[in-house]
């Protein structure tokens, strides 16, 4: 037997089911050589496809890590961080504002504001009511305000209230602490504190809660006073919530303001404010009050006063009148709209803002002008008929004289003293309108002053044709004497300065320096020239006839004894209630009266303008710039000279016997000693007691009166304590006054018009009648002279 494989195979199948193996293995062993090579061809080709696939996948991947790394990486990275990244804002702290003398005027502190991380809130999952409840509770805001902000989950920094109190502060913090609380956090800041409070309110301005000037040199000097804010980087964890412990950090300083430096003097502001405000009491004025001071040499401005005004540290709140007023509103929509209008009209700068008509403190111009063209001299004489006679076209139009019948023959000096209208119009016609026109630009009085010109109004004047028509003198001949135009108080004490200081119209401002941090000066403004508008010889005639004005004038009721003082009245209608009412409407007719003073006359170092919008008639005085406006600058000056100049006064043998005088010390000495030392100091007295040594006196030492007043010695027993009535002392002589106040154990000093003046009468008095006050009182009186007092 053959020993074969596929015969042995072959060995019994009755059913001939087993199939031929020959057959069998000759058919598959060719079909398995040919599976196997496909096999190889399709694992050949997968990895091909896989690894093309793979570079395929590898080079869409390294383009679009190239594209987030390379391209785009900084977005990405921007990206990152912000989500990393805190950012703090360092505030800056503001410059502070110092006067002439270097006394704070507005200055910075640093505060504490209180602020929430909604996100932080929400990711710490913190009781929002809880925490809004409390706050509220301890800072006095609104909760439905507080939950609103907390509601913004995408937020980190909202705000629920700036410059808390520090026992707002230890309350909020105590509460942090108490039940851990996340995401109340608080911040350092700097408030704006005005340490006078309302003083020189309208030229600081105010600024708003974002620590931003809203008003007033707080406004216009932004740029310099707010300084740069510094930023603190921190890099937090992944939930935003809590600093890293090696995060990165940066700091930037803030950059403080730089400090403001002003011509305006803190005492003269003070007395300016003062008396403007005893002003508006004594006269019941309606209107406005206005009071500027000018070094006339330099143009710098030491004082600007506005009445009503504002406290710069709570600038939203009115005054009483005002809320007063605003109380009688009973709807509600029109009582917000009046408080808002109110809130501005308290804000506004009256004295750079307003336009009014000047009245005879202008004509002070038209006499600088007709000397200066010398259409007239010091020695000259005019005849006054009560009225002067203009061209119009083929007519004459008439220009009254406010004294009716007339002054009849008068020097030039006297008519500037006496104020004289027809010899104003006489004047300005010799001027001619084409040169009197030019003199008026050269004044200034077309243009802002740029003292502050975002807030500055502008003058209302005839145009240049219609003012100097030839056939037509009204125009010339009513604003020779102040009359139909409009100018600011600023333009128009800008160029009474030019009259009295040499002739030269100075560049206003109050801006003296600015200086860094450390003291560099970075700015500095010196006096600025405009232009010499009329001669040295022009200006000291105006200065002379100006004192003659205070001397024997109108203006005899701005005299301050021991001092020199130069002076021009102004009494004028309020045009814009003609306007309403019309020439024939029935209205009681509103006033501006006005006064401009200087001192010393013959050197002048400051000149103050006073402007009383809208006098009461029901105060028994004569509407009149002499009788109401020159009393003002009166005290104002007897203030101001010897205490905020330090010019002292100079007394005349005549004046000594009227003048005020200090009180000695009395109490311990002996009687006899008493005596000597009153009378050699200008006093009367009258001793009550049969002691040897005084015990007591009235008044008390370095109480400050009028020469010969009576003093009370008392030589054992003491001084009555009980008080007495001050009496009303209206029209009452100085004599009668003085009588009336001493039976009543009061004294009184004097300021106005002269003592020994015997027309002169009491007009004001410092304590209303009927007040209490205790003996030994002094009451000050202001004496006038109303004859003549336009």
């Amino acid at each position: 037997m053959m020993n074969d494989a596929r015969i042995g195979v072959k060995e019994y199948d009755p059913k001939g089911i087993i199939p031929d193996r020959d057959a069998v293995f000759t058919a598959k062993i060719p079909r398995k050589r040919k599976t196997q090579r496909l096999s190889r061809t399709l694992l050949t080709r997968t990895l091909v496809l896989l690894a093309v696939c793979g570079i395929a996948a590898f080079v869409v991947l390294a383009t679009r890590l190239y594209e987030i790394q390379i391209v785009n990486g900084g977005y990405f990275e921007a990206r990152t961080l912000s989500g990393q990244l805190r950012e703090t804002s360092l505030n800056a702290m503001r410059g502070t504002i110092y006067d002439s003398d270097g006394r704070i005027l507005a200055m910075s502190g640093p505060v504490e504001n209180v602020f929430i991380s909604p996100l932080e809130m929400y990711l710490q999952e913190q009781d929002v009511r809880f925490i809004a409840e409390g706050l509220s509770r301890y800072l006095d805001v609104d909760v439905n305000v507080i939950i609103e902000r907390a509601g913004r989950t995408s937020s980190q920094y909202q705000i629920i209230k700036r410059n808390v109190t520090a026992d707002e502060a230890a309350d909020v913090r105590a509460f942090i602490s108490e039940y851990r609380l996340r995401g109340v956090h608080f911040e350092e800041s700097a408030q704006r504190f005005y340490p006078n409070n309302t003083l020189a309110s309208h030229v600081l301005g105010f600024v708003g809660g974002e620590n931003t000037g809203l008003d007033g040199l707080e406004q216009r000097l932004e740029d310099q006073l707010s300084g740069v804010s510094g930023r603190m980087i921190r890099l937090t964890n992944a939930r935003g919530a809590n600093l890293m412990l090696y995060g990165f950090n940066d700091y930037f300083d803030a950059q403080d303001g730089n400090n403001v430096n002003l011509t305006l003097n803190l005492s003269v502001q003070y007395y300016l404010e003062k008396h403007l405000e005893q002003a508006i009491t004594d006269f019941d004025v309606r209107g406005s009050g206005i009071a500027i001071a000018m070094d006339p040499r330099t143009g710098g401005i030491l004082g600007i006063a506005n009445y009503p005004n504002f406290d710069p540290n709570n600038f939203l709140t009115l005054s009483d009148s005002m809320m007063e007023t605003l109380s009688l509103i009973e709807d509600e929509d029109e009582f917000v709209e009046a408080y808002r209008a109110a809130q501005f009209s308290q804000w506004r700068n009256n004295a750079l803002a307003d336009t009014y008509e000047p009245g005879s403190v202008f004509k002070v111009l038209t006499w600088a002008m007709a000397l200066e063209e010398n259409i007239a001299s010091l020695d000259s004489y005019f005849h006054c008929r009560g009225y002067v006679n203009v061209r119009l076209f083929d007519g004459v139009a008439v220009r009254n004289c406010h004294r009716r019948f007339g002054h009849g023959d008068i020097g030039i000096t006297e008519a500037m003293a006496r104020s004289c209208n027809a010899v104003c119009v006489m004047l300005a016609i010799g001027v001619g309108a084409r040169t009197f026109y030019d003199y008026i630009d050269a004044f200034g009085l077309f243009d802002r002053t740029g003292l502050d010109n975002s807030v500055e109004g502008r003058s209302i004047w005839w145009d240049d044709r219609t003012f100097t028509d030839p056939n037509n003198h009204t125009q010339l001949a009513s604003a020779s004497f102040g009359q139909t135009f409009r100018i600011t108080p600023i333009q128009m004490i800008t160029a009474i300065s030019a009259t009295i200081n040499g002739g030269y119209l100075m560049q206003p401002y109050i801006v003296s320096s600015i200086t860094d941090s450390n003291g560099n000066i970075i700015e500095i403004h010196e006096p600025t020239v405009r232009r010499q508008v009329v001669s040295n010889e022009t200006s000291a005639a105006i200065r002379y006839m100006l004192e003659e004005t205070v001397l024997s004038g109108t203006g005899r009721n701005a005299q301050v004894m021991g001092y020199r003082i130069g002076g021009k009245t102004g009494t004028s209608e309020n045009v814009e209630q003609l306007a309403r009412y019309g020439e024939g409407g029935v209205f009681e007719q509103e006033y501006i009266v006005s006064f401009v003073g200087f001192a010393p006359a013959y050197d002048p170092e400051i000149v103050i303008l006073v402007l009383l919008n809208d006098p009461s008639h029901n105060t028994g005085i004569a509407i009149s710039g002499g009788s109401m406006a020159a009393p003002v600058v009166g005290r104002m000056l007897a203030d101001i000279l010897p205490l905020s100049l330090g010019i002292l006064p100079y007394f005349s043998a005549d004046e000594i016997p009227y003048i005020n005088l200090h009180v000695p010390r009395l109490t311990g000495h002996n009687v006899e000693y008493a005596r000597q030392t009153l009378t050699r100091s200008g006093f009367n007295y009258e001793v009550v007691g049969n002691g040897d040594v005084v015990t007591a006196q009235l008044p008390a030492r370095n109480a400050f009166i009028s020469s010969g007043s009576t003093v009370i010695v008392y030589a054992g027993g003491d001084v009555s304590r009980d008080q007495v009535e001050v009496p009303n002392l209206a029209g009452l002589t100085y004599s009668q006054a003085k009588t009336t106040l001493e039976s009543q154990g009061l004294f009184i000093r004097t300021v106005g018009a002269s003592r020994s003046d015997p027309n002169a009468f009491v007009s004001l008095q410092s304590m209303p009648p009927g007040r209490e006050a205790l003996p030994g009182a002094t009451v000050e009186v202001t004496l006038i002279n109303t004859r003549d007092t336009e």
